[in-house]
């Protein structure tokens, strides 16, 4: 029993790993002359709204880690058991075998998702703000 535990473990860790974007990691500075609160608002509206602009990235990351750790394991017990005729050792090292490939995989993937949404969310970010009339470093602020 903890032969099967330790792989469903695995699994959901290497899903955690991925995750949404928590904040932008570009600076916005508020216009001359703007009350600070008022520009704290603005952000908090933005980062609302950017959330909203990569939800759908931002779960895939994580779908596409779960499910590519799941894929590895079948494919890993097919092959265990054809490799060595069907016994259950092989297929359980087979599973454990491809979990581990599948879950590898799966995270470079969701990486690479996380990445994008990432780029997503500040572009989001900095649109918003921008508009709102702050300061967006290589932009020339509205008047």
């Amino acid at each position: 029993m903890t032969r099967f535990l330790v792989p469903f473990a695995l699994i959901l860790t290497l899903a955690a790993c991925a995750s949404a974007p928590t904040g932008p990691t570009v600076t916005v500075m508020p216009r001359e002359g703007k009350p600070f609160d008022v520009f704290q608002k603005e952000d908090q509206e933005c980062r609302s709204f950017a959330a909203k602009a990569v939800e759908d990235t931002s779960n895939a990351a994580l779908k596409q880690g779960a499910t590519s750790a799941l894929i590895g394991a079948a494919i890993g017990a097919a092959a265990g058991a054809v490799i060595q005729g069907g016994s259950s050792q092989n297929i359980g090292t087979g599973a454990g075998i491809g979990l581990l490939g599948g879950s590898a995989m799966g995270a470079m993937g969701a990486s690479n998702k996380e990445d994008q949404a990432q780029t997503q969310y500040n572009i989001a970010y900095q649109q918003c703000m921008y508009a709102k009339g702050n300061q967006v470093p290589s932009f020339r602020p509205l008047r």
